[in-house]
């Protein structure tokens, strides 16, 4: 606990466990105090989804020495558990420090007599979710900021079902955190010395070949890419991340001959210096991608983020241009997809089902009905994903599982790992791509049968961003002014509900009757308005915003438009503070 941020600034500044050059880092600011309080006066919160902040000295950023007291935490955890012989899988992405990030964590677990299974280099986290559970491991860790800014790192946690820690694992790291001193706490040996005492494995290449197999065994229509081997050609960009050798690789192994890649972007640099974002949800950054499209006439660009969890798509449409399929309407496409080639072949059952979440797309909700699969929403968090597969395995339930997917650009094809892969995500839409273009469609041709099928459907989201000293408290009036007095009415249409996840009720405005509400609770709101559409509100678990989801849908395209056009309008005001 920090009593003042101008003590816990001195304690760092005089502390003789840092280096001179990291001393002299902390004196560089002066006498500039917000900094100071916003570096010093803070710890980092841990929660389900870990820790994440910019990479400088003082105890709410990320640094060698918070990594290390969370680790120690950790550490205590598994050994509570009676896990240290099974171990710990650590992975990290190209962020700058994220090899010295990971290479600390494992020098602390051996340190405490875990044993770790540490990765020779930058791997994709889903192949991290893959190891904890292929290893048999008690948990896992990966070093990411997914597709933040360069300044920022990032630290998540995963446990023996290879999803990220439940909110009770994480709030026993979080209170064992509070006790340990952040700077002279955590336990350390030095790596060579943990390797050589057989405390530390270096897994390598040949440890990928099991994971990739693991991948490849989800292909549902090898014949397509097959047919299409010699005349799809695919475009591909890792932004400088861990995805630059497997992804190409498993899209060979597949089949596919014509893969082109951005030079510029397949060089690892946390620097990310051809984007401002490293985020495959923006437009910009596929910018060289379509420059090498249109040079080799491809009409599909595919993107990962620096993890390699989240994957992004542009499509070359009617015209000629390349339109954004966006993560709810890749989603869709790839559930329907999905659906339909395994009914073709004969291996969907009654009993099959999908997982999205809950501020994802309403219209897998629609194709799931109509094509009687079970489709079940979960909280926002692919552990919770995680959790119906894994709940499935655990009880021997029948049915398998189809697609797990959010509607931030991440999915999941196979019951091999508990995060969103986009490996495997990129495998399956190439895949698909390739069935569309043996019927002379492109995916945007899919996308519109798929509305002449199901309803036109529009997604939307805003990101309403309050940072600095006074940001969390904003945040949570904004969430407590709406609790105590909902809007009547958003865009003109009146609210009849609002689901209060952190209150676990449903209640009718017009009635006043509340209905239990059976997800865990969490800090999130839903508006459901008059005729269906929904407006969802909550703050991020990882940035400084609140965050505002649109669900809307009508009978044509310049309809659903203006409705969310509308919508937004009226959340911006909601959300003014």
């Amino acid at each position: 606990m920090i009593k003042s941020y101008r003590e816990e600034y001195e304690k760092w500044l005089n502390s003789p466990v840092l280096t001179q050059e990291e001393r002299a880092e902390i004196a560089a600011i002066g006498e500039d105090e917000d900094t100071k309080k916003l570096r010093f006066g803070l710890e980092m919160s841990f929660g389900t989804a870990g820790l994440r902040s910019t990479m400088d000295m003082g105890p709410g950023c990320m640094n060698v020495y918070t990594v290390a007291q969370t680790t120690q935490a950790l550490a205590e955890l598994i050994l509570g558990q009676g896990g240290a012989a099974r171990g710990v899988a650590i992975a990290c992405d190209s962020r700058n420090n994220a090899q010295r990030f990971a290479e600390t964590a494992a020098s602390v677990l051996a340190a405490n007599g875990i044993k770790v299974y540490l990765f020779d280099s930058l791997r994709p986290t889903p192949e991290l979710s893959f190891a904890v559970i292929e290893l048999g491991c008690i948990a896992g860790i990966n070093i990411t900021a997914s597709h933040n800014p360069k300044e920022y790192n990032g630290y998540k946690a995963y446990w023996e079902d290879g999803a990220q820690l439940n909110p009770d694992q994480a709030a026993t790291v979080a209170a064992a955190r509070e006790k340990i001193d952040v700077l002279t706490g955590a336990k350390k040996m030095p790596l060579d010395d943990a390797i050589s005492a057989g405390l530390v494995e270096i897994l390598d290449e040949r440890f990928d070949e099991r994971y990739l197999q693991a991948v490849l065994a989800t292909v549902i229509r090898p014949e397509v890419i097959q047919g299409a081997a010699d005349t799809l050609k695919i475009v591909y960009t890792p932004l400088h991340g861990a995805g630059h050798r497997l992804v190409p690789e498993v899209l060979r192994r597949a089949g596919f001959r014509h893969i082109y890649t951005v030079d510029e972007q397949m060089k690892i640099d946390g620097n990310f210096p051809t984007v401002k974002k490293p985020n495959p949800e923006y437009r910009d950054v596929f910018a060289l991608g379509i420059q090498i499209a249109n040079e080799v006439g491809s009409d599909l660009v595919v993107a990962t983020d620096p993890d390699s969890d989240r994957v992004g798509v542009v499509v070359r449409n009617a015209e000629g241009e390349f339109d954004t399929v966006t993560g709810n309407q890749m989603g869709a496409l790839l559930l329907d997809y999905i659906i339909r080639a395994r009914r073709a072949a004969g291996t969907l059952t009654a009993d099959d089902y999908a997982v999205k979440s809950i501020v994802s797309t309403p219209l897998a909700d629609k194709i799931a009905k109509v094509q009687g699969v079970t489709l079940y929403n979960v909280l926002t968090g692919f552990k919770f994903i995680g959790e119906v597969i894994s709940g499935y395995e655990a009880r021997g339930q029948a049915g398998d599982y189809l697609l797990g997917f959010e509607e931030s650009y991440g999915y999941l094809t196979g019951t091999y790992a508990r995060d969103k892969d986009a490996v495997g995500a990129t495998l399956l839409i190439c895949e698909m791509t390739a069935y569309y273009a043996e019927m002379g469609k492109t995916l945007s041709d899919a996308l519109a049968d798929l509305y002449n099928t199901y309803g036109v459907y529009r997604e939307h989201m805003i990101d309403i961003y309050m940072e600095g000293l006074d940001g969390i408290a904003r945040r949570r009036t904004v969430m407590e002014q709406l609790r105590k007095a909902p809007p009547a009415q958003l865009g003109g249409a009146s609210v009849a509900e609002v689901s209060d996840f952190l209150a676990g009720v449903a209640r009718e405005l017009a009635t006043g009757k509340e209905t239990p509400l059976t997800l865990p609770k969490t800090d999130m709101l839903i508006f459901a308005l008059e005729g269906g559409d929904k407006v969802i509100i909550r703050p991020s678990g990882t940035e400084p915003k609140i965050k505002i989801y649109f669900h809307a849908s009508a009978a044509t395209s310049t309809e659903v438009t203006a409705k969310i056009d509308r919508y937004v309008a009226d959340a911006r005001r909601m959300a003014e503070v």
